[in-house]
């Protein structure tokens, strides 16, 4: 049985090298190139998302009960896992691999010293933007949790491995080990460590959350839950508020902390005006840029052209923006927004859900999976993802929706649902809601503004829609209103409010 070290003694290891030396690797032979202010531009190949069919949890009696069996965590033998490790071994002989000591979790108790191994130097060094970067005092001092090895070019045999393809992406919570071949999205190495969490964290009575935070100046935090390109990163990085995190979060018995050290946006149609923080990572040496389109004469980026992918990204250290909070951690919430692009275009912009209603759209998770965001999606379609992270539950969603439902009442947290999708239409034909008028919308619920503004019941839906916003057309509230067949509207929101109920009955 090959372990770690015997596994790793087989190449030359490059330790804990600095962005600038990782860039140099990058550039000089892997292809990388600078844009014109210094930030790295790199192509993912094929793989423009995470592969959620190639993820696999390998079989232990320590966790077999535990796990969420399917379509999401798929059964692999132990057996099949030596036989990868046994034939990686051989494959590293003479290679080079990029090590980098790190840590998830900013806080005191719940600290996760993770090792990032990869074969890619650019990679490592999205590791280092992504994932809390110690002190060389720091790593002398600790002791890797958890292993993440990612070498894109070893590739598995679906004949012999017990994979469906090439590309694999293997959790061992046993061996305290992440095998990931077959593809060079380095997203994947970010997403299986959050898996991981999602994981050990719930034994500590530590809630994982997919979601971005934020806090106000007198300290009230909020989460914006939502799967990727509904606007998480977009809507909590606020000039305003101190941005905690914008991806994946611990809500602990006293706090609320980001599990990274990072961020890692959406930059597709990405501009100076609409969301200046993230544009300005853009222009920053360390940053790297997945998929962009680049004038090679002028370095220039072209952030509308989505012909590699609709799901180019942007990584940068989250010191990179200007307002954040110190620690990475706030205090409890005490708003909760969850994030929906419906694809449908029939769920209001804004509205308030009582704590019942709010674990049923928990549970459901019910967004539009974007273009690019995985392998094969090509078009918007309609989701029910549970607690907004599905792809990422290892246990069943209900024990993370208990948890949820236990700390809402503890601090009397108020929930609100947000469409960020279409209004006016289904996709196609409707028009996206404008940011400016979701940010309206969002800052009325955080400063208290919809506190005392009427309602109206959406019986089919089970929320509470207010009936006016400051700075938000009152027309735009009412997505009935918006089309023009109401007998439409009807049909489509029948239809979407079935395909709910089959949803949670499912769970």
């Amino acid at each position: 049985m090959t372990t770690i070290d015997a596994l790793l003694s087989n190449a030359t290891l490059l330790k804990n090298l600095s962005p600038a030396a990782l860039t140099e690797h990058a550039v000089n032979k892997e292809g990388a190139r600078f844009n014109r202010f210094g930030a790295l531009v790199v192509d993912t190949g094929i793989f423009t998302g995470r592969s959620p069919k190639d993820k696999f949890v390998v079989q232990s009696p320590e966790s077999q009960d535990h796990i969420w069996w399917g379509a999401v965590n798929q059964p692999i033998a132990p057996e099949k896992l030596d036989g990868l490790l046994s034939r990686l071994e051989s494959h590293l002989v003479g290679r080079s691999l990029f090590v980098s000591d790190l840590a998830a979790c900013a806080s005191d108790d719940h600290h996760f010293p993770v090792r990032i191994v990869t074969e890619f130097a650019w990679h490592n060094l999205f590791a280092s933007n992504m994932f809390l970067r110690p002190s060389a005092q720091e790593r002398a001092a600790q002791t890797p949790e958890f292993t993440v090895i990612d070498v894109p070019s070893f590739k598995a045999n679906p004949a012999t491995d017990g994979t469906r393809s090439e590309t694999f992406i293997i959790v061992s919570l046993e061996k305290r080990l992440v095998l990931i071949g077959g593809t060079e999205y380095a997203g994947e190495v970010k997403k299986s460590v959050f898996s991981v969490l999602n994981y050990l964290l719930v034994d500590k009575g530590v809630l994982p959350m997919h979601c971005s935070a934020n806090t106000g100046k007198d300290g009230d935090t909020a989460l914006f839950f939502g799967l990727s390109g509904t606007g998480k990163t977009t809507l909590s990085t606020d000039p305003h508020r101190s941005l905690i995190g914008d991806d994946e979060h611990g809500w602990s018995d006293s706090e609320v902390f980001n599990f990274e050290g990072g961020c890692y946006a959406k930059a597709i149609n990405l501009s100076a005006e609409q969301e200046p923080e993230i544009y300005a990572t853009t222009q920053r040496f360390g940053t790297i840029l997945e998929n962009v389109a680049m004038d090679e004469d002028t370095r220039e980026i072209d952030y509308a052209d989505g012909s590699k992918t609709e799901n180019t990204r942007v990584s940068y250290p989250i010191d990179y923006i200007d307002n954040i909070q110190p620690g990475s951690r706030g205090g409890k919430p005490q708003n909760i927004f969850f994030l929906s692009a419906d694809a449908f275009g029939v769920l209001p912009p804004i509205a308030k859900l009582t704590p019942e209603t709010a674990m049923r759209y928990f549970l459901a998770g019910y967004t539009a999976k974007l273009a690019g965001t995985e392998r094969g999606v090509t078009t918007p379609e309609a989701t029910f993802s549970p607690c907004f992270g599905g792809p990422f539950l290892p246990r069943p969603p209900k024990i993370y929706g208990k948890m949820l439902a236990k700390k809402i009442a503890e601090t009397n947290a108020k929930v609100w649902l947000i469409n960020t999708g279409w209004s006016g239409g289904a996709y196609g034909e409707g028009q996206r809601v404008k940011l400016r008028y979701t940010r309206a919308m969002i800052n009325a619920a955080l400063d208290g503004s919809l506190d005392a503004v009427p309602t109206r019941q959406d019986q089919r839906f089970d929320l509470e829609v207010p009936l006016e916003v400051p700075g938000v057309p009152s027309d735009l509230l009412d997505p009935r209103a918006c089309w023009s067949d109401p007998a439409a509207y009807d049909a489509m929101a029948d239809k979407l409010r079935a395909d709910f109920d089959a949803a949670l009955e499912k769970l």
